[in-house]
């Protein structure tokens, strides 16, 4: 059944670079609890204790305004097809902006994409396997290109003023340092 171990295996990593969704839970001191999906190529292995993930604009930002204050972060697999499998990454985590020295290093890991907006990178301290045999099978059919659509069409400028509108506090009122 489940394991702990100290870091990713080989095998793990190469499970990770099947996934086609992963999510993201993160907690400030006080408030909510936030659970994420984040899909499309923006998950990266480091090395196998640490990896980096490219955050694009959403309705919110939540993950920012709670890394600021807690830098806890867990990251959790799911297989949907194939050998059932539950994967957790524990951790913590730093959000870097398009300001920050380390953002311009690690978004060179990813493609280029419309409305990207942190890369969090997060020191992996804790890999637990589950066995996963009551998710269930699902089908990949494709990514969504929706929001990639909707950010080429906003521009930088328009994806700037969204961001001032729409992410600069979280649901629980906390600074998120977007701007």
């Amino acid at each position: 059944m489940g394991k702990k171990l100290p870091e990713i295996t080989s095998e793990l990593k190469e499970f990770i670079e099947q996934q086609k969704i992963f999510f993201v839970g993160t907690a400030a001191t006080e408030g909510n609890v936030n659970v994420s999906p984040k899909g499309m190529d923006s998950f990266r292995v480091i090395n196998s204790n640490k990896i980096a993930w490219m955050n694009l604009t959403g309705s919110g930002n939540e993950t920012a305004a709670h890394l600021l204050q807690n830098n806890r972060m867990t990251i959790m697999f799911s297989a949907f097809e194939g050998k059932p499998l539950i994967l957790r990454l524990y951790g913590t985590a730093k959000i870097y902006h398009p300001r920050d020295e380390q953002f311009n290093t690690l978004i060179n890991l990813f493609p280029k994409t419309p409305g990207t907006r942190q890369v969090i990178e997060m020191e992996v301290d804790l890999v637990q396997t589950s066995c996963g045999f009551a998710v269930p099978y699902m089908d990949y059919k494709e990514d969504r290109s929706i929001l990639k659509d909707w950010a080429q069409k906003q521009g930088d400028d328009k994806i700037k003023e969204y961001w001032l509108a729409k992410n600069t506090k979280s649901i629980d009122g906390f600074e998120t340092k977007i701007s």
